[in-house]
């Protein structure tokens, strides 16, 4: 079977797959309203099992469990334990808010759970309280810790929101003097529900890549099937900073995923139009090749790169809908 591979050459190692579009936080650029509740039949345990087989066998081998926020489903800690033991998959990761990774820590890596990203867009609790609507800020830095003390790679994701939190850049950079964690600024990204706040809050990751470049980072080489992320290293610090520029020219480059979402729709730009069903092609096992001849036969439409500079968000209409 073949691997996959785009029409540009571009290989797709990389799956990041939404387990649940709900959220219990209702942050302000992504769902300032909260979770708006609806007719919503998430992928089963079974059906997650078949499709990641399905990836894994056509060269995935890493595994990215998002939402939504993935630990409201009661069987997360299963969906990660059945991701890291299927053939092929070498590295099982998560996207979270952290509100329980205090708690599931320690059981999440005997899952197979091996790094996990953090949404914390504030080293502030009143400015984290405004944007998230929870006074969970102290949980989310217990999570963190807890994370570390398990054996997890931590990274941290702020997305950069002017007037909110671009103040606290040099007080990121101070939190990962001593803590081995990588925090990535993510640029504000538009979508079809925050226009407004975009226009308003948006600002380029080059205001971070300055404060680096004075304080004397450097930049470091990208791993082939890492994120997006442009990290920086320095000498006298235990972590990294990283800048997420999705407004970048040549941004789309490197691009190594491919998302599925929480209803089995595959994905090929987060800001593209239109997705694959999937779904069919999961009620059975014998389905395999089926499945994977869908899965290469909608690649050969990936376009080269989104039309985000151009002001065409596609039609995500929020970021909790395909895991960001």
């Amino acid at each position: 079977m073949s691997e996959l591979k785009d029409t540009f050459g571009r290989h797709f190692r990389y799956l990041r797959l939404s387990i649940t579009d709900v959220c219990n936080f209702s942050c302000s650029y992504c769902l300032p309203n909260g979770y708006q509740a609806g007719d919503r039949d998430f992928l089963s345990r079974e059906e997650i099992r078949r499709l990641v087989n399905a990836f894994a066998s056509l060269g995935t081998v890493k595994l990215r469990v998002t939402g939504g926020e993935p630990m409201v489903r009661r069987d997360f800690v299963q969906i990660v334990e059945d991701g890291a033991n299927t053939a092929g998959i070498e590295r099982v990761v998560m996207t979270s808010n952290g509100y329980r990774l205090k708690q599931l820590a320690p059981e999440l890596f005997r899952a197979g759970l091996r790094g996990i990203n953090i949404s914390l867009d504030s080293l502030n609790p009143a400015t984290f309280l405004a944007l998230t609507k929870y006074r969970r800020h102290d949980e989310v830095l217990d999570g963190i810790d807890a994370a570390l003390e398990a054996g997890m790679t931590v990274k941290v994701n702020a997305v950069l929101l002017g007037g909110v939190n671009d103040h606290e850049i040099a007080d990121f950079i101070e939190f990962v003097r001593e803590r081995p964690v990588a925090v990535r600024f993510i640029e504000m990204m538009q979508t079809g529900s925050n226009h407004a706040d975009f226009e308003r809050q948006h600002r380029s990751g080059e205001v971070v890549r300055e404060q680096l470049v004075e304080r004397g980072w450097h930049p470091l080489t990208r791993d082939a099937v890492a994120g997006p992320a442009q990290e920086y290293g320095h000498q006298d610090y235990s972590g990294r900073v990283g800048i997420i520029a999705p407004y970048a020219a040549d941004f789309c480059d490197g691009c190594n995923r491919l998302r599925v979402t929480a209803m089995g729709r595959l994905r090929l730009c987060l800001f593209g139009t239109g997705s694959t069903d999937l779904r069919p092609f999961l009620q059975h096992s014998t389905q395999l090749p089926e499945l994977q001849q869908v899965i290469i036969g909608a690649l050969a439409l990936k376009p080269k790169e989104h039309f985000l500079r151009q002001g065409d968000h596609g039609d995500t209409p929020h970021l909790a809908m395909t895991g960001g």
